[in-house]
């Protein structure tokens, strides 16, 4: 037997061995304790601060609410696909 066909079937067998390989799944189930919260706890967006902002007027002051919806509302007309200027 030369060396060609050898080299053919290991190859092969190798492609088999990968692709059985591929098709197993593991168990993807969640620890969770008892009463305990894992996750980062989530704060009211105003609360943030006002990152860098590409909307002009769009800036509102941390802890204010309205302030808060008055720029998202300022951001959504910006968004006005029609209005925008090309």
């Amino acid at each position: 037997m030369s060396a060609a066909p050898k080299i053919v079937f290991a190859c092969a067998a190798l492609l088999v061995a990968v692709g059985l390989g591929a098709c197993g799944e593991r168990d993807q189930v969640t620890v969770y304790k008892q009463g305990k919260y894992q996750g980062k706890p989530d704060t009211k967006p105003w609360d943030n601060d006002p990152a860098a902002n590409p909307y002009p007027g769009s800036k509102w002051n941390k802890g204010e609410k309205t302030s808060w919806e008055s720029a998202v509302k300022t951001r959504n007309l910006a968004q006005n696909e029609y209005t925008r200027a090309e």
